[in-house]
């Protein structure tokens, strides 16, 4: 055609021009048909002289459907060109594939250009070289449509890789930032052994005058196309992705309203006027309240002056002890103007005929009561306690242990991580870290390395090397992922790359050049290395992270990790004893961690507050000793103190906390380690508040009854009600046992189980043991030394239990506390202060925000709390996001 023409190589191997005039351009016809050669590095090369389309079979044609849809009928292709388009566009698919539509066009683009019945309207062949004595197509002209190639481009744009969480367009198209950039890329002539095109093409957007050839111009798909469609990650220009709002995270403030210049939640205003209104009320009913009975008053005294007397005239008579003590309960039940309820009255009476079978057979309830929970101690022999942080916290039956517990079994588990991270320390002046990329720290890192390698671990006779352990996804070499990557993990390949130099470079070409590519054959994105640096600006990074994932087993035991939880531990060893003051030496910071630190951090914490349990118990056994005995005289202290009777205390809450743990651990439920730490003291706060009130109600009884009616009475004044409070404590602890989460349910079960054998220990054992120490001080024996009597004083009888002068602390609740907190004014300024307390939570409450961090139940001195503080600050890299697909039909 006139305006056409074609280059040669000449025998110098110079491409010349020729005239092609006999070409034709139409429809049905071809410009390059079959493959007369190949270079060097295999690819093969297109015969450069145009023909008819031909018909493939039937076979040829469904390949040609399956690649290339919008081709039908005659082909520009034989089968072999169809294979190397089908080899060659195989390459591009895993970048494209996230968008259907992107890779749709991409696809369409190579299809028009290899195999179109029409290719010779928009195919001109411009040169030819002779490869093997036959010519060869080496340049051609691809007349294209801008319209197509926006189109293509703007489906393509913003498509992410995966695998690198960047977009495609970096790989397959250098970055191009427009469509005739990513055409003159894919145009360039790959040289021999690169991949890219065997010969250039040259993407024209206009057509020469009279040529009678066309621009390709075939429909694209946007990538927000329904049939088609991409994510919002991959398009998010998509009308879908624009119109539809993306969930908006729960706002903090739904509704407020603004007085002046203040804004107040609506929550906050509500509760404020709410209390108002309450504060008012208790004003107006305590003046009317107070009204009322100065009125009643008058009417009030006549039958007290009755009451008084029925009172004296049955202390005169000489009744028995026991009904003159239930008239004088009667009087006082009928001067407060109060009734028992039925349940109190059951309980009553049958604390009454228990407190004397008790005092009666004080061995009996003793021994029996004991042996019950020596037997359940027993079960101690089973105790397991749960220290893997995803037990402890995620139910067994819950949607997320399912699908973990489901990948894990399915597609292995995800893998250990055991990591270092060394930073700079901020300048004093500025305040701001400086940059750790330099060659004196990335040689620092070299060091620390040659000594990780260096780690040997002993794990049952076995030598445990991180080569043994650690994750090789590509070949021998572990995945390491570090700085030091960027020189194959080698120290030799610093000085001949070029030192920081080199590693600067690779933070940008890390994906492209083959020097800057992993030990283990895989690129390594420098944001999972640095940490400290804004945006792409990886130069100014002030910490280098360093991470080595570890295999990790598949093993509900938990047991299948034997060799790196051995390993680890030598780990954190080595960084405690000989790296961490080898940075420090350096003037930088390192925070470090394996997978197993939070396990073993917690073990450490729940040996050390052995201590402080130990030292809380003592204290408490001083306190109960000196509270529990009388007021103290020097003559008779020795008789009337409590310090055995106050040991005997502790000594029972100690048995119930392990009766719980033993009953628990016999039917193989899983201790924690907040058990340990909680339930002890938990135990012992409400044990010592009973054992205190039972001991002064024993010695509130008068002298003159004899021991069983001592023991009745004090069990009838305050058995009820120690009953309803313990009752009510455990029926809270029981509810705790329905929550999902298995710390949180194990611990509320086994403080149910702990406080109600403590309740039962106190009523049975703790009285029984009440019953001697009285005996033991009526008979004038030693406190803690039994066997040993005092002879009887004619001055001072029978002290110990008989001292009844009120303690200090009685005689200011009597003449002090309980006066002033019956003046009316005070019930109103207590109860306002009370609800005002009260509904200051409620708002409050609406500003707790739910979670559980890491820090918070470590040891304060732990490692990990730097560890931690470092890596929110640091790293770049969150947790990983899997989602799995089950019974998918692969064949469709």
């Amino acid at each position: 055609m006139p305006g056409l023409c074609a280059r040669k190589t000449d025998s110098c191997g110079r491409s010349v021009s020729y005239p092609t005039l006999g070409e034709r351009h139409s429809k049905e016809y071809c410009a390059m048909y079959g493959i007369c050669g190949q270079r060097s590095d295999g690819k093969v090369l297109n015969c450069p002289y145009g023909s008819p389309s031909v018909k493939p079979d039937e076979l040829f044609s469904a390949k040609i459907q399956s690649l290339c849809p919008s081709i039908s009928g005659n082909v520009c292709c034989t089968e072999d060109q169809f294979d190397t388009l089908r080899a060659q566009v195989q390459q591009a698919i895993p970048f494209l594939v996230g968008c259907p539509a992107c890779l749709r066009n991409f696809l369409n683009l190579f299809c028009e250009l290899s195999c179109s019945p029409n290719q010779s309207l928009f195919i001109n062949v411009t040169s030819v070289s002779e490869v093997n004595g036959n010519l060869t197509v080496d340049g051609i002209d691809f007349f294209v449509s801008d319209a197509f190639g926006e189109g293509l481009y703007d489906s393509c744009k913003e498509v992410k890789f995966g695998t690198m969480n960047t977009r495609a367009i970096e790989f397959i198209g250098a970055g191009a930032t427009n469509f005739k950039e990513w055409f003159e890329f894919i145009g360039q002539k790959a040289p021999p052994g690169f991949p890219g095109s065997p010969y250039a093409i040259g993407f024209k957007s206009t057509v020469p005058d009279l040529s009678g050839m066309r621009l390709m111009n075939v429909s694209t798909y946007s990538c927000g196309d329904t049939s088609l469609g991409c994510s919002c990650g991959d398009c998010p220009s998509s009308p879908q992705c624009s119109n539809s709002e993306p969930p908006s995270p729960p706002k903090k403030d739904h509704c407020s309203i603004t007085i002046g210049p203040v804004k107040v939640r609506c929550i906050d205003f509500a509760l404020a006027i709410a209390y108002i209104l309450l504060v008012l009320g208790l004003f107006g009913w305590a003046l009317f309240r107070r009204q009322r009975e100065r009125i009643l008053a008058s009417d009030r005294e006549p039958l007290l002056k009755l009451i008084d007397e029925d009172e004296a005239n049955l202390s005169n008579m000489q009744y028995d002890e026991n009904l003159a003590l239930e008239g004088r309960g009667m009087a006082a039940q009928l001067k407060n103007g109060a009734q028992l309820s039925i349940i109190q009255g059951y309980m009553s009476s049958f604390y009454r005929s228990y407190g004397i079978w008790v005092a009666r057979n004080p061995t009996l309830v003793l021994c029996s009561s004991l042996a019950v929970v020596i037997v359940l101690c027993f079960g101690l022999i089973h105790i397991e306690v749960e220290t893997r942080p995803e037990k402890l916290w995620v139910g067994h039956g819950s949607k997320a242990a399912e699908e973990k517990q489901f990948f894990d079994s399915h597609l292995a588990p995800f893998y250990r991580i055991e990591q270092l991270i060394i930073a700079t320390l901020p300048d004093k002046t500025q305040g701001k870290s400086p940059s750790i990329v330099s060659d004196d720290n990335i040689q620092l890192l070299f060091e620390i390395q040659e000594k990780v390698d260096g780690i040997r671990a002993n794990y049952s006779g076995l030598t445990v090397s991180l080569t043994d352990i650690c994750l090789k996804p590509l070949g021998q070499d572990c995945a390491t992922q570090s700085v030091l990557q960027y020189f194959k993990m080698d120290r030799e390949n610093f000085e001949n790359y070029g030192g920081v130099t080199h590693a600067e470079y690779c933070f940008q070409h890390y994906t492209s050049s083959d020097t800057c590519m992993s030990a283990f054959e895989a690129p390594l994105d420098p944001s999972t290395a640095l940490g400290g640096f804004s945006g792409i600006n990886y130069s100014e990074a002030s910490a280098f992270v360093v991470t080595y994932p570890v295999n990790n087993a598949f093993d509900e035991s938990g047991n299948g990790n034997g060799k790196a939880v051995a390993w680890e531990k030598a780990f954190i060893q080595l960084v405690k004893e000989e790296l961490l003051p080898l940075v420090q030496s350096r003037n930088l910071s390192l925070s470090f961690s394996s997978e197993s630190s939070i396990e073993e951090e917690l073990k450490r914490e729940s040996t050390a507050d052995i201590i402080t349990i130990v030292v809380s118990y003592l204290v408490m056994f001083a306190y109960i000793s000196i509270t529990l005995g009388d007021a103290p005289r020097l003559s008779t202290f020795y008789i009337s103190s409590k310090v055995l009777l106050g040991l005997s205390g502790v000594v029972l809450v100690m048995l119930s906390v392990l009766g719980s743990v033993g009953l628990f651990s016999a039917f193989g439920v899983k201790s924690t380690l907040i058990i340990m730490e909680v339930i002890p003291f938990l135990v012992l706060a409400v044990g010592v508040d009973n054992m205190c009130i039972l001991v002064h109600a024993v010695k509130r009884q008068p002298l003159e009854l004899p021991l069983e009616e001592r023991i009745s009475n004090a069990l009838v004044e305050v058995g009820p009600s120690i009953t309803l409070a313990s009752l009510s404590e455990i029926l809270a602890f029981a509810v705790g046992g329905f929550t999902p989460m298995p710390a949180c349910r194990v611990f509320s079960l086994f403080a149910a189980v702990a406080v109600l054998l403590d309740f039962l220990l106190q009523v049975t054992a703790f009285v029984s043991l009440i019953v001697f120490d009285c005996l033991r001080a009526e008979d004038n024996r030693i406190d803690c030394f039994p066997c040993i009597k005092i002879p009887s004083s004619t001055e001072e009888p029978d002290e110990g239990m008989n001292s009844r002068g009120p303690g200090l602390l009685a005689r200011y609740m009597q003449e002090i506390h309980a006066p002033f907190l019956g003046l009316w004014a005070v019930k109103v300024v207590v109860i306002a202060v009370f609800v005002a307390f009260a509904l200051a939570s409620i708002a409050l409450s609406t500003r707790v925000e739910s979670g559980l961090e890491q820090q918070i139940v470590l040891p304060r001195d732990s490692y990990l709390q730097g560890y931690f503080t470092n890596l929110s600050e640091y790293l770049r890299i969150g947790p990983p996001l899997y989602l799995v697909v089950k019974d998918y039909n692969y064949r469709y």
